[in-house]
């Protein structure tokens, strides 16, 4: 209770351009402030002059400081919203964005997260896709070589770090997720939407896609175990599809016991073999895509 009063204290202090304190309490000590063998007997306050209240009524509370600049009133430089106009944006309208291709993307007025060109001046998110996303390295070639690239999870880490050499990190693909409004979509989704227009595909589609190739390809038990897969795939990503999670999914889903997973699967290479090879069911093309590509 004494270091209480101590944070009080302190907190009390005056000093040019504060105004007030906040106290975080997380364990209601402030019910036990109030110690009149300690304190004495509180004063009661003076009544304001001008309205003879306590608490004075004639004057409002100040503003609290922008969260961002700690200034008050703010001095934050924020952008017009590019569909309505207005500061801050008062429509629920998506922008578009016209790329190198000539096609326009649809993206989110993002309100929460901030965007910076280099020399420290914000941008819109419109702004962060162009300059950023315009024009994507050239790591793949047209959409058909992107999907075997990410189709097997070696070929898609080296392109994940030839992205990230040239500025397109994991950072910057998961602000583009937001932007492009796909979330509960797959990485890949981001590169082909930007890179050649193409609607996403929520994971949770895509794991449904694959479950009927994989019906006739994986054993029940193979199935079962790549069914838990998919369920960390959708809640998490396509990180959960990495090798390297490989052992830890057998461990969670056997419970420590890899030689039940070896009895079940196979052997480590089989195991493997299944785990790497089913990937490529989920990024294959739809229907619509080949009709698409032919341009029936």
């Amino acid at each position: 209770m004494i270091e209480f009063k101590q944070i009080i204290g302190r907190g009390t202090r005056l000093y040019d351009g504060k105004d007030y304190f906040t106290i975080y309490d997380f364990v209601k000590a402030y019910l036990h402030f109030s110690d009149p063998e300690w304190d004495g007997e509180p004063l009661e306050p003076e009544p304001c002059a001008k309205c003879h209240s306590s608490p004075c009524v004639c004057v409002k509370a100040p503003p609290r400081p922008c969260a961002e600049c700690g200034q008050r009133p703010c001095v934050c430089v924020k952008e017009p919203c590019e569909v309505c106009g207005q500061r801050p944006c008062v429509c629920k309208k998506k922008a578009t964005v016209k790329l190198a291709d000539g096609k326009e993307r649809a993206i989110q007025h993002m309100m929460s997260t901030a965007f910076w060109h280099p020399d420290g001046t914000p941008m819109s998110a419109k702004q962060f896709m162009e300059s950023r996303f315009g024009e994507l390295p050239e790591f793949f070639k047209n959409e058909e070589e992107l999907r075997a690239l990410w189709s097997v999870p070696e070929t898609r880490k080296r392109l994940l770090q030839g992205l990230t050499e040239k500025g397109f990190g994991h950072e910057q693909l998961t602000e583009m997720q937001k932007i492009i409004n796909a979330e509960k979509s797959d990485i890949f989704d981001v590169l082909a939407y930007v890179a050649y227009a193409l609607p996403t595909v929520t994971r949770e589609e895509r794991a449904s896609r694959a479950r009927v190739a994989m019906n006739r390809q994986f054993t029940d038990k193979q199935r079962a175990f790549l069914e838990f897969v998919l369920g960390h795939y959708i809640g998490v990503g396509v990180d959960e599809l990495d090798p390297e999670k490989l052992t830890p999914l057998l461990r969670l889903r056997y419970q420590n016991s890899i030689s039940d997973a070896v009895a079940d699967l196979g052997q480590p290479e089989e195991i493997s073999r299944v785990f790497v090879g089913f990937q490529k069911y989920l990024y294959g093309p739809t229907a619509s895509d080949e009709k698409r590509n032919t341009g029936v």
